[in-house]
């Protein structure tokens, strides 16, 4: 997503030209290219799916909708197995139009997430559960932080439900670092994700991901945090920004890479 301008083919030829080992893909470009495709392209050019994004949505009170949730959610799993990921995002989901409740909407998740683990399993995937900032409660995911994505995780075996730890959505809370050794210690850091803090955020919220450097996180603390909880995945960058995305996808994947090593592995 950080260089979504970039086609799948010229992604993994920037990504392979960059020396960038593995690449974490969104459903609806794979999807477009083709599953099967993707995959081949993408293990021809030696490089590795680190995870594919997204499932969830899981919070709707209408059957059919739930149900619509849950098939497309099998399908999501059935697209990481077949891009070699074992690890399959979730994006919970908001409140429903209308509702109040974020409880009911947390348990819908739990009750989809007892459905789904087991599937998962049986096709060598793991679910990773991402806690988004709470400015995103309302319409997009009512898992604000670590411990409200433990506390579902820790109903499921680890091996099933984990989560996803990234630097945008959690940077604030200071109760975080403690949430990631709980994490690592149940094995349940399933990915490890990078975006910079800056503002002012954009209208709409959603593209205003910083990238490595312009903002207030300090990443090379938070992937220290990680290490010490015993995570040694994968570090994906995962950038919604407009201004990246009007410029060269090459020129911003190696500016990306080149931060990376400054402000993260340096």
């Amino acid at each position: 997503m950080t260089v979504k301008q970039l086609s799948l083919p010229e992604l993994v030829d920037a990504c392979v030209q960059s020396g960038v080992p593995g690449v974490g893909l969104w459903r609806e470009p794979v999807r477009s290219y083709g599953v099967e495709a993707t995959a081949k392209l993408v293990r021809d050019a030696g490089l590795t799916v680190t995870t594919l994004c997204r499932g969830g949505f899981f919070t709707a009170i209408d059957p059919a909708e739930r149900e619509q949730a849950l098939a497309d959610n099998r399908r999501a799993i059935d697209e990481a197995a077949a891009l070699g990921t074992d690890t399959l995002v979730l994006v919970s989901g908001g409140l429903p139009a209308g509702s109040r409740d974020l409880h009911g909407a947390r348990e819908r998740i739990a009750d989809a997430l007892a459905e789904l683990g087991p599937y998962a399993e049986s096709h060598g995937v793991r679910l990773a559960i991402e806690p988004l900032h709470p400015m995103y409660a309302s319409d997009r995911c009512v898992v604000s932080t670590l411990a409200q994505a433990l506390d579902l995780a820790e109903r499921f075996p680890a091996h099933q439900v984990g989560v996803t730890v990234d630097t945008y959505h959690i940077w604030w809370d200071d109760r975080a670092p403690a949430q990631i050794a709980r994490a690592g210690a149940a094995g349940r850091i399933h990915t490890f994700q990078l975006a910079d803090w800056t503002t002012p955020l954009p209208e709409g919220v959603l593209n205003g991901r910083g990238q490595i450097g312009d903002g207030s996180i300090d990443m090379r603390e938070w992937k220290g945090y990680v290490e010490a909880a015993g995570y040694t995945g994968p570090i994906e960058v995962e950038l919604f920004n407009e201004r990246l995305w009007t410029r060269d996808g090459r020129e911003v994947l190696a500016e990306t890479a080149e931060r990376f090593v400054t402000h993260v592995a340096g």
